[in-house]
């Protein structure tokens, strides 16, 4: 895959890798998003249990998750089974852990999943942790499209400490360790800033990897 850009330590354990991703993958990324948000469970605006929706669309692949819990059928969609984890997509996320935690954590690392998010203007994503997961393996994320502020912050709540990173089209974002159950969000997007070519006229994909395990 090439050379790869600088990497960034965060907070122990988060590591940013700014342009980290080739645009042939980030074009390969904005493909397979249009044939899974056509699969078997299309995708969706998840529903919260307090009432509302997410304003992200979320397509899952491997394991379905709907606040707050794993499942193999969405149950909560059509009661089908998503599409299956593609061996290829995690591949490129043990290159990331690759990247940023070094050779024996991207060994032990197996991902069985991923939430796919569509941001159109307008949308956000509330501080939240990734908790669900039966596994303290790294969350690797992959952006395509827009920018926008990633906030980062602490395992004990919602506020401050945090720390705003920009995350553009091509970056990854690795986080475990210490970090692996720090709250972050996204509460801003930057609209139009898609570089020419990514496979993305307009909106961000962000593409999150992650080991469930064994699930409900």
């Amino acid at each position: 895959m090439g050379e790869r850009p600088s990497r960034h330590e965060i907070a122990p354990g988060a590591v940013h890798l700014p342009g980290w991703l080739p645009m042939s993958d980030q074009v390969r990324l904005g493909a397979a998003f249009e044939e899974w948000a056509g699969g078997p469970v299309p995708a969706r605006a998840p529903s919260l249990p307090g009432g509302g929706r997410m304003s992200v669309e979320t397509v899952c692949l491997g394991w379905h998750w709907l606040p707050y819990r794993y499942t193999r059928t969405a149950d909560d969609v059509n009661g089908r089974r998503v599409l299956p984890f593609p061996d290829w997509l995690g591949g490129l996320a043990r290159a990331a852990v690759h990247s940023a935690h070094g050779a024996q954590a991207a060994e032990r690392y197996r991902p069985d999943a991923a939430l796919v998010n569509r941001y159109r203007e307008g949308a956000s994503m509330g501080m939240h942790q990734d908790k669900e997961e039966q596994t303290a393996d790294p969350v690797v994320s992959f952006s395509v499209g827009d920018s926008c502020v990633f906030r980062f912050g602490n395992a004990e709540g919602r506020g401050r400490p945090y720390t705003d990173v920009r995350l553009d089209s091509g970056d990854a974002f690795v986080f475990g360790g210490p970090s692996r159950f720090a709250h972050h969000g996204v509460p801003k997007l930057f609209p139009r800033t898609a570089p020419h070519g990514c496979g993305l006229v307009e909106g961000r994909l962000n593409i999150t990897v992650r080991v469930v395990g064994a699930a409900g």
